[in-house]
């Protein structure tokens, strides 16, 4: 039984082992010395009266109760982060820390320009800018704002649509100079696919009826929405990628401009961030921005869920 309660501090030093895989690595990620995070190790034991690792020669291997222990010292990381930039906002100010969380593409490639517009505007707000196509928790607060391409059904969180971004069968010139534009759907059988490694319900969702756009037919499969864009503008094959990235560069051509693939659009934010003036800053500059980018009616991206 623990006479204790753990400090922070020792969660924090048991999530770098973990992450790291080592005493030294950990050391190196956190700014400390060997020695002091092998001794928050052993008071995080004593404290919780379990071990959390086997030690040999080879290092430390994570116990089955060091695994279990994992997803709750993440959640106290993102409560301890949700606490710094609370602390650093000012209420009745624009000024202070906003963290957003966006999709690979999105985030690299759309948010950029959008993000140096709103900075000329608020330079006292600093953005953290989180890509990942798996979705935070906003309820959780491990972001404040969250750009997502489905609508958002809890209940505690505000969002407005932005709009339905299009996407479109996209080749290099140099490809098309190469191996000839496809005319036909049934073409595509005789060009390199650039395509996705594992089918989730979502891209089963997006995909319209007898698109022959499946895993066995790539040429490229990743998940990596933004190796495979990178790999459409080296002209590796023909791919889809978003419409709007696709007009910045001439030397991409869309194909098929008939088959109609979209994609919703959202900007979501916890509804007890309507009382931060930053974050309600960037949360209506994003909106604003990106309706103009998906080029949907002003009137249709009104809609709220709360």
């Amino acid at each position: 039984m623990a006479n204790q309660e753990p400090g922070w501090e020792l969660y924090r030093s048991f999530l770098a082992v973990m992450r790291e895989g080592s005493l030294s690595g950990a050391a190196r990620a956190l700014g400390m010395t060997q020695p002091s995070l092998g001794r928050h190790m052993r008071e995080l034991e004593d404290a919780l009266g379990v071990p959390l690792f086997a030690r040999s020669p080879q290092g430390l291997t994570p116990t089955d109760m060091a695994h279990a222990l994992m997803p709750h010292a993440q959640t106290m990381a993102s409560a301890s982060a949700a606490l710094r930039r609370a602390a650093t906002t000012q209420q009745d100010a624009v000024a202070g820390v906003v963290r957003v969380t966006a999709s690979e593409v999105i985030g690299a490639e759309v948010l950029p320009p959008m993000l140096a517009a709103f900075r000329q505007q608020h330079p006292g707000i600093v953005i953290e800018l989180s890509l990942s196509n798996q979705a935070e928790d906003l309820l959780r607060r491990d972001a404040d704002i969250a750009i997502r391409m489905v609508r958002p059904t809890q209940g505690a969180l505000v969002a407005r649509q932005v709009g339905n971004i299009a996407l479109g069968f996209h080749a290099h010139k140099r490809y098309i100079e190469a191996n000839g534009r496809p005319k036909t759907m049934a073409d595509l059988s005789k060009h390199a696919l650039i395509g996705f490694d594992r089918e989730t319900a979502y891209i089963r969702s997006m995909r319209p009826a007898g698109i022959p756009y499946t895993r066995e037919k790539f040429s490229l499969r990743t998940d990596s929405d933004l190796a495979a864009l990178s790999a459409i503008r080296a002209g590796y094959g023909v791919g889809i990628c978003q419409v709007g990235l696709a007009r910045r560069d001439p030397a991409l051509v869309r194909l098929f401009p008939d088959i109609g693939i979209s994609m919703d659009a959202w900007v979501v934010m916890h509804e007890d961030l309507r009382r931060s003036a930053p974050a309600r800053a960037l949360f209506s500059h994003l909106a604003e921005a990106l309706i103009d980018y998906a080029k949907l009616p002003s009137r249709a991206a009104g809609k709220r869920k709360r």
